[in-house]
């Protein structure tokens, strides 16, 4: 017997379309792999109904209208759509969406909001104490603009009670896949993840950006190259002292210009690149932890144990049973 899951996800011009339409397929995919018994019944809702054109010049249809939507909704799904400017992508904040999810979203059972859509979400309200995410590019303008929000940007997604935020763009997929688990299990999570030639499902808590891609260039060419640096030499010597040294100053300068620059320590950044680089090899190899550890330079097993539990909430078996991406 199947359950009505109805799915109202908001479009309005310049959204991003895979936001839209990515987690629709996973829905319909979910739909075709239970016979039906998931019963979800997606629809799109617009300032009004009919041809809306979204940021990749593709037009998408709404079936209703904003003032149209009533009743109760299993999911509300919202994107969202950026400005790109002369200093990068900033999300916008369109008040008329907002509105209408500051009405809709107490009658549905649980809201998700897909990359820039966590503004939205912000603005109505729905993130005040909560932990929330976003795509990395707009963190830090989603921090800035909402400090009652707890910005977290590094997860896949993240579920705060029955709100839930991802990040972007691809990892829409990944939020739905844990939608449809919530509700079906992680067996027929799988079923539609094998569908979609995803070979393994991602969980929340797995970064959704590398070390390098985390941090904005540096306007000095000297600390970009040092990161470069301790990218290739990571079973190296990456103390401050030995970093301040390679740069020929004094190494309260040097920790002083390169948190400047990169907005961490020394010890913080080459930290958070070897346990990246330890996450590489968990989810690509079969190697020993020892090898695994002394690779990346963390030295021993307990070191990469500990440095796991900081960063990640982790351990290192674990985290390779979860992402392991080869036979």
């Amino acid at each position: 017997m199947s359950t009505n899951r109805r799915v109202v996800i908001a479009v309005f011009p310049d959204v991003d379309l895979l936001d839209v339409t990515g987690p629709a397929e996973v829905f319909a995919l979910a739909n075709r792999e239970t016979g039906g018994r998931a019963g979800y019944a997606v629809q799109l809702a617009a300032p009004t109904s009919g041809p809306v054109t979204t940021s990749a010049g593709v037009r998408l249809l709404a079936d209703l209208a904003f003032d149209d939507v009533d009743g109760v909704l299993d999911t509300l799904l919202v994107p969202g759509a950026v400005d790109v400017l002369p200093g990068g992508p900033v999300a916008r904040i369109d008040e008329d969406v907002v509105a209408w999810v500051e009405r809709v979203a107490p009658g549905a059972r649980r809201v998700a909001s897909v990359c820039v859509g966590a503004h939205l979400l912000a603005a109505a309200g729905l993130l005040d104490g909560r932990t929330a995410t976003t795509h990395w590019s707009t963190a830090a303008q989603l921090a800035a603009e909402n400090p009652e929000v707890t910005v977290d940007p590094d997860p896949i997604f993240v579920r705060s009670g029955s709100v839930w935020t991802g990040a972007g763009i691809s990892a829409c997929m990944d939020l739905a896949l844990a939608l449809v688990a919530e509700d079906l299990g992680e067996e027929a999570a799988l079923a539609v993840a094998r569908q979609l030639v995803m070979y393994l499902r991602r969980q929340g808590g797995q970064s959704q950006f590398s070390v390098p891609l985390s941090r904005p260039p540096a306007s000095r060419r000297d600390i970009d190259e040092l990161r470069l640096h301790i990218a290739d030499h990571l079973d190296g010597d990456l103390t401050t002292p030995a970093l301040a040294a390679r740069m020929c100053l004094s190494e309260r300068h040097f920790a002083r210009v390169f948190r400047q620059e990169t907005g961490t320590t020394p010890a913080a950044y080459v930290e958070a690149a070897r346990v990246e680089a330890a996450r590489r090899l968990l989810e690509s190899t079969d190697q020993p932890l020892d090898e695994v550890a002394a690779a990346c330079g963390l030295g021993s097993v307990e070191t990469l144990h500990r440095a796991l539990r900081k960063q990640l909430g982790t351990t290192p078996a674990a985290y390779r049973r979860r992402f392991r991406t080869t036979s």
